[in-house]
Order: structure tokens, then sequence, then C-alpha cells
């Protein structure tokens, strides 16, 4: 997607330890422009889908997801990394590491939102090592749900995560695969 790699080489920035900040449009300030050109192309690349559901991991995939839940006309559901008071009945759980910030979370979304019935497609924003995908990958293979595919916004070819995923034979559709990083270069994949 033109568009976007453009915005991630005008306002991205690398940070040490291969950290790409998209801070100012995607992930903490959002572009809902930008955002929704993004809803639009996952609407494109998954169209023959019956997808049902979309799930994502909080935080920063939510609006993403919300976004491109539009163009469906389903439900976003979320999984969440922290237990609440308003959280009750049968949950469906598992260990998500996150990249970012070296940190293993309990991951769980309450069974009455996700089934056998569902069709979903995953969303988030980047992908790194894998280990969020993998973990909605299990609670959607738990729920008995037909996982359609993924949808990333920014995947990082040079880590493992993205040929992880495709080795498992699961359709993953990234809009913008970065080879390379730099502290002054971003390389894309065609």
């Amino acid at each position: 997607m033109q568009l976007l790699k453009e915005r991630i080489l005008k306002d991205g920035t690398v940070k040490p330890g291969n950290v790409l900040k998209v801070d100012s449009f995607l992930n903490h300030q959002m572009d809902i422009s930008l955002i929704n050109e993004i809803g639009k192309e996952f609407k494109s690349r998954f169209s023959e889908c019956p997808i049902t559901k979309i799930l994502t991991i909080e935080a920063s995939g939510i609006g993403i997801a919300c976004i491109t839940a539009q163009y469906f006309n389903v439900p976003v559901i979320f999984a969440k990394k922290t237990q609440s008071l308003n959280l009750d009945g049968d949950m469906y759980t598992t260990k998500v590491q996150s990249f970012t910030h070296k940190k293993v979370y309990d991951v769980i979304l309450s069974k009455k939102f996700l089934g056998p019935d569902d069709h979903v497609l995953l969303i988030d924003d980047f992908l790194a090592n894998g280990c969020a995908l993998l973990g909605l990958i299990d609670i959607v293979r738990e729920s008995g749900a037909t996982l359609e595919g993924a949808g990333i916004v920014i995947e990082k070819g040079f880590q493992e995560g993205g040929d992880r995923i495709r080795n498992m034979g699961i359709r993953l559709e990234s809009l913008a695969i970065i080879d390379s990083m730099s502290d002054d270069s971003l390389t894309f994949r065609d």
C-alpha cells in the first residue's frame, strides 16, 4: 500500500533495537483518513471471505480493527491483557509475549463473543516475531471458529513472525513489509 509506505518514510522513526515508531499517525495519535484507507484495503483483500467477526488485541489494534469492521459490517472483539471486574463467565486464555514491551501477558476473551459459527479476520498494527498473532490464533482455534486470515498494517519482514504464520498455512496480508531497518533508512518489500 503505497500511501502507507510514504507515510512511514515521512513520519516514522527508527529506534535502537529495531523499533519503528509510528506513533504520530498509527498507534498513539491516529490519522483517521489514513486508517480509513487501511480499512478499505483490508476489505478489498479479504472481500471474498464470509467474515462475521474481527478480532484484535488491545490496545493499538483496536482503532484499526474498528475502522476495518465498518467495511465488513461486523463487530470487533478484542482480547484483553488484564483481568477486570467487568469480565464474567467463561474465558478463552492464552499467553502472549510483547516484542515492544518485553513482557508476557495473559490474554483473555469472553467465550460469549466467539464461537464455532464465526468466521474471523485478525487485525493488528504490527507483526514482528508473531507472538500476538499466535495468541489470537490459539483463541480462534480454541473457540472452534474459522480463521479466514490476518491483516497486518506493518510487518517486519526481517523478523520471523510473518514466515511462522505463513508456514502454518494461514493467509497473511501485510500492507507494508519492511525488509530492513537502520537508523537512517527503511527498505520495503515490493
